[in-house]
């Protein structure tokens, strides 16, 4: 197994919360950050004695809160808005990424057989198997793998697990 397989096994484990953390990032974005963006925006573009009016910062951040569709469509009246919304969007969106790329180093496959089913017929490939065993009947090794009582030779069976002793 590959390091590219092992990625696309680690996506293909996680991908289910990978798809709910975006969501949850493009809420947050739309519900605090463009009223974030809205209200730095409108604080900053104050008269040049104040630098940053944070009266006006919290009055049109509470009203983004409010309703946080205008202050997303209203972040292109203001001047350097979208800037703003940008220059959040990509700091939450570095926090996902940052997020995803641990989530994805955990569910990284620390070794070749690990999600390699326990008594399956994974070992082989392409019906190899068969030469020594049957597909129908016999003693059962594992889904559709018998060993046959029939066949000429040893068919004796070593069961190998685990003994748990406390």
């Amino acid at each position: 197994m590959g390091f590219f397989e092992k990625i696309k096994t680690a996506i293909r484990k996680i991908r289910v919360k990978l798809i709910v953390g975006l969501i949850i990032v493009i809420i947050v974005l739309v519900w605090g950050g463009a009223p974030l963006a809205y209200g730095a925006a409108y604080a900053k573009n104050v008269p040049v004695e104040i630098n940053f009016d944070w009266e006006v910062f919290f009055e049109k951040l509470f009203a983004g809160l409010q309703n946080p569709m205008k202050a997303l469509t209203s972040l292109n009246a203001v001047p350097n808005g979208g800037l703003y919304f940008w220059n959040i969007t990509k700091f939450f969106m570095g926090i996902y990424a940052l997020a995803a790329l641990i989530g994805i180093t955990r569910a990284y496959p620390k070794h070749e057989y690990q999600d390699i089913e326990n008594g399956s017929s994974d070992w082989s490939e392409g019906g190899e198997q068969y030469k020594v065993l049957s597909k129908k009947k016999g003693i059962v090794l594992a889904e559709k793998n018998y060993l046959p009582v029939d066949k000429r030779g040893n068919v004796n069976v070593l069961v190998v697990r685990r003994f748990w002793c406390w």
